[in-house]
């Protein structure tokens, strides 16, 4: 038998392991380590692998970049109805609600967000079935309804929030406080954009004017600001993005390749400087927009035909013709690969005049803004379809949260509902023709398959190759994500 050399001593651990108490109980706390360790797992509680980050180079922050897995969809559009759009109105149909118009609610609340509560509200619109699959909709949004063999439907989106700000916060960045990156932020963050000459994000605010949340909705959060949503439309271009008219193209064109030589000089001196890198793409990319954003915003070389179908040529609906060529322009932008596309649909607190936040008038107010958003919507969805653009683009249709089956006491109009909502995908990689969760009879709340924002969130980063456990950025010593701890894919609205 061999002995041990003198010159390799016992360690510390070595001796622990010869004291059998100390082995025992070693022994007893890794055999509960490993049970605890099979029941989180059997409850999906354990984070399937270990975070995961991009590799981002500093001087091409938005080079298209591999997900973790193979994606379904390489863009995402989505319409995002500003002011909480009554999901009674539009797509959750309850009959009984009908039948109980005029009466209380059974042991509802008495007081709802904004005061006292009335009495049950039937649909201010009739239903009626659309498609093969015989989705009941609204009358108000005929057009929509034409395509509904394809969209899927989830019917029991939750929030965590009742204000119209913190909800929208909690829609477009998975928090409701400030500060976080929006969903925007993070796919663009993970994949980049096909497209070197415009911006890999793009907010486009309704004619109305911003959200609630403005800029909360495509802002960078503690990601990297090159990241952040660029906000433009039809009728409000990018500002400061062209040099003075008093600067002559050649005096500018000098200027920028003398700025550009002493830009790589410095680099060459100071070649780990990644902020300057990054400093130096986003100001590069601001002059290729110079010449690509003008030429994606002028809808000129539209045909009459595509200007007439999408409502865009209304000279009697100045506010439907100006969401229109917000639509135009979005399904323009997907067209040269623009990663992520927010459209938004209504403005901010109002009243109900300039969003879906229907207290007092519902009937009246959604008569516009039902007029405004379906034709251009649906022309959108339908004109990408054709162009082949939903082969590879998610759409998705959301909001912030619903509304109350009962009115407002003293008004015509339904308060804020966190409890049961609707939101619908479609385009790459989602089922067609699905309606997924109930709620409950009168559509007061979420009672079948019950939805978070959080899940919603999830199913998108899946469709865009990520699993939302892993894709993560380390700020403050905590590996973030979009989805916090929460969130499961909705496995039943995918292809």
């Amino acid at each position: 038998m061999t002995s041990r050399p003198e010159s390799s001593p016992l360690t510390n651990a070595g001796r622990n392991l010869l004291d059998r108490r100390r082995f025992l109980g070693d022994t007893s706390s890794a055999l509960s380590a490993i049970a605890l360790s099979g029941l989180l797992a059997d409850q999906e509680l354990l984070a399937k692998g270990s975070p995961w980050s991009p590799q981002i180079r500093p001087d091409q922050p938005n080079a298209p970049r591999q997900p973790q897995a193979t994606p379904k969809a390489k863009n995402v559009l989505v319409i995002f109805c500003a002011g909480a759009c009554s999901q009674l109105e539009t797509w959750d149909y309850k009959p009984e609600l009908i039948k109980q118009d005029g009466k209380p609610l059974p042991g509802g609340p008495s007081v709802t967000f904004q005061g006292p509560a009335g009495n049950l509200a039937r649909p201010q619109y009739k239903f009626r079935p659309h498609g093969q699959t015989g989705k009941m909709v609204s009358d108000m949004i005929p057009h929509l309804a034409k395509q509904v063999d394809d969209f899927a439907f989830v019917h029991t989106l939750t929030s965590k929030s009742n204000t119209h700000g913190p909800a929208e916060n909690f829609l477009s960045t998975g928090f409701v406080q400030d500060g976080f990156p929006s969903i925007g932020a993070w796919a663009t963050y993970g994949l980049g954009s096909e497209n070197q000459n415009l911006p890999a994000f793009v907010a486009i605010p309704d004619p109305r004017g911003v959200p609630q949340a403005s800029v909360n909705n495509w802002g960078s959060g503690f990601l990297p600001a090159v990241f952040q949503g660029m906000p433009f439309s039809a009728s409000e271009p990018i500002s400061n993005l062209l040099p003075p008219k008093s600067i002559a193209a050649g005096s500018d064109g000098a200027a920028k390749d003398l700025l550009r030589l002493l830009n790589d000089e410095h680099l060459r001196k100071n070649p780990r400087d990644t902020n300057l890198a990054a400093r130096i793409a986003s100001y590069e990319l601001a002059a290729r927009m110079q010449l690509s954003v003008p030429e994606i915003s002028d809808l000129s070389t539209e045909s009459d035909h595509t200007l007439t179908m999408y409502g865009a040529n209304d000279a009697k609906d100045e506010l439907k013709s100006g969401y229109a060529k917000n639509c135009i322009l979005a399904r323009r932008l997907i067209e040269k690969g623009v990663r992520f596309v927010q459209l938004f649909n209504g403005a901010y607190a109002s009243g109900g005049r300039l969003n879906w936040d229907g207290h007092q008038k519902l009937r009246e107010q959604y008569d516009i803004h039902g007029r405004v958003m379906d034709q251009p919507s649906a022309a959108l969805i339908h004109d990408m379809r054709q162009r082949g653009l939903l082969d590879d683009t998610l759409v998705v249709w959301c909001t912030e949260f619903g509304r109350m089956p009962m009115f407002q006491k003293g008004a015509q109009g339904r308060d804020h509902n966190p409890n049961g909502f609707t939101a619908f995908l479609t385009g790459a990689g989602v089922k067609p023709g699905v309606s997924y969760g109930a709620t409950d009879e009168l559509g007061f709340k979420a009672v079948e398959n019950v939805l978070s924002i959080h899940d919603l969130n999830a199913t998108i980063l899946h469709l865009l190759g990520f699993d939302h456990e892993r894709l993560t950025f380390r700020h403050n010593g905590i590996d973030r994500r979009l989805t916090d701890v929460h969130g499961h894919v909705i496995d039943a609205v995918l292809a």
